[in-house]
């Protein structure tokens, strides 16, 4: 078998393999260019209000009554809003939205091209191929690609994590131990960053780090000598500092988000406990008696979120085959545990969904089942790597196992073929993450744009105060700088505008049941009715001009 891997590994020309990652990264560029000019021109790259937000939050950073790093909120992790500031800076590209999907874009060509180093190092070039073209080609990441979603970001950095995870552990000669030292510190930095983007990423670093201390614990226990040796030699000091750096950083990564938290709105879990939190988020939007799907109960969660994985790989009869072969390829890997043991990381999102849909407050709607609508389906793209890699292992397998050249073309073929259909059966469906955000825009687009076109007759100079939490586009797309604007990320001059309209801002834009429409029940001596907004699913908007208060 020893010898037959080497041969798989070594079925091209050396030339050939150098250049491989260069050409899988250039195609996928071209794919992730002629997409995005695509759904550009079509109005699509800002149909999710998730995008809109993440923009909206990165360019608040510099663009501010109270400009700085605290600007960056809770909730949602600060990474791929850092990444998006350089390219935001720019009016037009924060205005259209482009500034956000650049960074999905480059993350995008990267997992790409992770995917097949991954799969190619551990078995051969054309199943690397494979891997490369499941995880590229997949309609729904090619849309989220093209958006300012963090999707594509954090499945670029959960695979280059695994990859230098893979390089760590991987037999080596102790004259290697330095390399596989760096490894394992590129490997915590990516984990970090991963942190840094998703809290999937927090169950990601959290698993890693328990299974090295069972690992280590196992070592201690089964092969005392061994473990001697990795705690004492001199060889294995790298690895020692490197295992050291990387329980620091990973350690580091929540003990600053949760001091960041403490900082800016006095309260450690802000982020989980907060207005903006999702429990809170689902009461204030659904009745206290309704039960989403999987609440309190683990095994309909997670054939909830399996089912959102096999809506983003196929439709119909086409949901199933990629990700039977990728189940299949985890059998396989099971005989070759020592080889394919960092590969196992990439099905962690299944039991980090099945627990957050079942405990967390997180729903996930399917249009095939109860309730028979969108939110969230998207969330079955997290097993696209894993789908990628083991469905590459199935397919390697097979290979092998066929004697002849004409058994193995025709592996090759079902293989094109299982994949070619199911993803036509996606575009010729419409990708699912497509439908969640036409479904999920509906009533809010045309709302922003009235209620832009409204405040795009104001005064340019006037000084708004407005709760933005809810509808960031609008300023968007009435090209109304954040600068010009009091919102709840500005504090205390927030306060102050909320106790006193007329002392501190020119206009108010109240909608019901927000903050500003609250502060404006109270002072109707000072406001004066401008114009009224009205759309359907929406909030009734009332924008006022302010006055001073009449003396009796």
């Amino acid at each position: 078998m020893a010898s037959r891997s080497r041969s798989l590994t070594t079925d091209v020309a050396p030339s050939a393999r150098n250049y491989d990652p260069v050409h899988v990264g250039a195609l996928a560029a071209a794919v992730s260019l002629a997409f995005f000019r695509n759904f550009y021109t079509q109005g699509a790259i800002l149909l999710y209000g998730d995008a809109v937000a993440h923009i909206h939050i990165a360019r608040r950073v510099f663009d501010s009554i109270t400009p700085g790093p605290l600007r960056l909120g809770t909730v949602w992790l600060p990474l791929p809003h850092i990444l998006m500031i350089p390219f935001v800076v720019s009016d037009w590209m924060w205005r259209t939205g482009v500034g956000g999907s650049i960074v999905s874009m480059m993350a995008y060509v990267a997992g790409t091209v992770g995917v097949f180093r991954l799969v190619r190092a551990r078995t051969s070039r054309a199943a690397g191929w494979l891997a490369a073209a499941i995880y590229a080609l997949n309609p729904n990441l090619i849309y989220l690609q093209a958006t300012a979603m963090t999707e594509s970001l954090y499945l670029a950095l959960f695979v280059w994590a695994v990859i230098f995870l893979d390089e760590t552990v991987k037999p080596a000669e102790s004259e290697q131990i330095p390399q596989r030292a760096r490894s394992l510190e590129r490997a915590a930095m990516l984990l970090a960053a991963a942190m840094l983007t998703r809290y999937d990423g927090w169950w990601l670093a959290g698993c890693t780090l328990a299974a090295a201390f069972v690992f280590i614990v196992f070592m201690l226990l089964k092969r005392p000598s061994v473990a001697r040796e990795f705690f004492s030699g001199l060889h294995y000091r790298p690895m020692r500092r490197g295992l050291r750096n990387a329980v620091l950083l990973l350690a580091a990564i929540p003990a600053l988000w949760l001091a960041y938290n403490r900082r800016e709105y006095g309260n450690l879990l802000e982020f989980v406990t907060g207005p903006y939190s999702a429990r809170a988020i689902e009461q204030s939007t659904v009745p206290a008696s309704w039960r989403h799907p999987g609440e309190h109960s683990a095994r309909v969660a997670a054939r909830y979120f399996l089912k959102s994985v096999e809506l983003n790989l196929g439709n119909g009869r086409w949901q199933w085959p990629l990700f039977a072969a990728a189940l299949a390829g985890l059998l396989i890997s099971f005989a070759g545990a020592r080889r394919f043991a960092m590969w196992w990381l990439f099905w962690l999102p299944l039991p980090f969904y099945t627990l957050s849909i079942a405990y967390g407050s997180v729903p996930l709607y399917l249009p095939v089942w109860w309730p028979f609508s969108y939110y969230n389906v998207r969330y079955g793209l997290e097993l696209l790597p894993a789908v990628a890699t083991f469905a590459a292992v199935t397919f390697e397998s097979l290979r092998r196992a066929s004697r002849r050249s004409v058994w193995q073309a025709a592996v090759t073929a079902v293989a094109i073929a299982v994949l070619a259909g199911s993803y036509i059966s996606v575009w010729r469906a419409t990708p699912i993450s497509i439908q969640e955000a036409v479904a999920n825009s509906r009533t809010r687009i045309p709302y922003e744009r009235a209620l832009a076109d409204a405040l795009g007759r104001l005064p340019r100079s006037a000084r708004l105060l407005m709760y933005t939490g809810a509808h960031p586009g609008v300023l968007q797309m009435a090209d109304i700088h954040l600068r010009r604007v009091v919102n709840e990320s500005n504090h205390p001059q927030w306060e102050q505008a909320l106790h006193d309209p007329a002392a501190q801002v020119d206009y108010v834009v109240a909608s019901d049941g927000d903050p500003v429409a609250q502060s404006a029940a109270g002072h109707r001596d000072t406001l004066v009715p401008l114009a009224i907004v009205e759309s359907s699913g929406q909030p009734r908007t009332t924008i006022y001009k302010t006055q001073p208060a009449t003396r009796p």
